[in-house]
């Protein structure tokens, strides 16, 4: 089950720049990480869904390029989104 709207507005909220901000990088990193969890518990149980597995790789995959191009512009806001949302990098 994908997010649900209140979801995301909570998630928008916490990482918006400003009002109606739906599109920067630190919003963008905060949604992929919320379903990328979502799915990681969903293949807990359904070991064999490869075909999830594949979005779910594509997700980490623009994941991690959206925390490559922060960490080459705004270094700063880089290390504040990874504390933030508990990343390994």
């Amino acid at each position: 089950m994908a997010l649900t709207a209140v979801q995301s507005g909570e998630i928008l909220a916490k990482f918006q720049r400003k009002a109606a901000d739906t599109g920067s990088s630190e919003v963008q990193v905060a949604l992929l990480s919320s379903r990328i969890s979502h799915l990681t518990e969903h293949f807990k149980i359904h070991a064999k869904d490869n075909h999830g597995r594949r979005g779910l790789t594509e997700m980490v995959n623009k994941r991690r390029s959206l925390l490559d191009y922060m960490k080459r512009t705004d270094n700063a806001k880089y290390k504040e989104i990874i504390e933030k949302l508990g990343l390994r990098r």
